[in-house]
């Protein structure tokens, strides 16, 4: 993986410290540049800190999905402008987390309007804990906070183009969404792919792996050939790519059913290296690979409604 891409997101998860105030104040944030892909004529993919962003600009206003750390913001609506872009118009949050929503306050006080799940706003409104990385995420100022949710999906109309964002169930968080740009047969992942590394499962807000399979195969059937497929994390892809992840957490998903079959605990299903045969492709991200298995051993499947 791109030293640069490992580093951005350890810088997240690794130490769980930049959750914090003070580390994101002491964070050196001048220095951050951004990777702009631009994946059709008004539609962009900017990789930076955190998670992926796409931006969607055209007369009827700026589109934009995710908003990655709070630091970042003006920086973001700079580069915006370089598009020929403005202040977004919407903006959508993939699911909740600080990377994806750190931008939130500062364009909720510009007039964006923002848009995401019924769960995203719940989690954003209250404290919440990552426990695997001592992190504490207090709760988000009302001006950060989706005014518009939705259970299932929405859709927008505009700059010609229908946006369908789609909830998938328990699959990063209970809060994910992906977003379809159905004319230019672009898809924003959100977090439900990693793409090329093992991806963190939420497991202690509703994520599961069982989740995150079916998410990515909902994604692949919307998908075809030509589709771009923008990660919430790593590079921009296409379908053959996430059916390859797809496979892959498939694969880790039968080999911990059967070792939890076996009534193995956490750390016994640890010590069987589950994953040892893939580690070599998929085990050089910010995880760890017996980390990896630790996190989402307790979250194999989607929980009962």
């Amino acid at each position: 993986m791109n030293n640069v891409l490992k580093q951005s997101i350890g810088l997240l998860f690794g130490l769980g410290l930049v959750w914090t105030t003070s580390a994101l104040a002491d964070h050196h944030w001048d220095t951050v540049e951004y990777q702009t892909v631009q994946v059709k004529d008004n539609l962009y993919a900017m990789i930076a800190e955190g998670g992926n962003l796409v931006v969607f600009v055209g007369e009827e206003g700026t589109f934009l999905i995710d908003d990655q750390f709070a630091p970042l913001t003006e920086k973001l609506i700079t580069e915006i402008k370089k598009m020929g872009g403005d202040i977004p118009r919407f903006l959508i949050n993939t699911h909740w987390h600080y990377d994806h929503t750190g931008g939130n306050e500062k364009l909720g006080k510009a007039g964006t309007l923002i848009v995401a799940h019924d769960n995203v706003r719940k989690r954003l409104s209250v404290d919440n804990t990552l426990t695997v990385f001592n992190a504490q995420i207090p709760a988000s100022p009302k001006e950060a906070l989706p005014v518009i949710t939705f259970s299932t999906d929405t859709s927008f109309h505009l700059n010609g183009e229908t946006i369908h964002a789609r909830h998938v169930h328990n699959a990063h968080t209970d809060g994910d969404s992906v977003v379809h740009f159905k004319k230019a047969n672009v898809i924003h992942a959100g977090d439900v792919w990693f793409n090329g590394f093992y991806p963190f499962i939420d497991v202690e807000h509703g994520g599961s792996l069982a989740g995150m399979i079916e998410a990515a195969s909902t994604i692949i059937n919307m998908s075809n050939d030509n589709t771009v497929i923008i990660p919430g994390h790593g590079f921009v892809g296409d379908k053959a790519a996430l059916v390859v992840y797809r496979n892959m957490l498939s694969d880790v998903l039968t080999r911990l059913r059967k070792l939890k079959a076996e009534g193995k605990t956490t750390d016994e299903a640890v010590a069987a290296k589950p994953t040892q045969a893939l580690d070599a492709i998929w085990g050089n991200g910010f995880l760890e690979p017996d980390q990896w298995v630790s996190i989402i051993y307790g979250g194999l499947e989607t929980p009962k409604k």
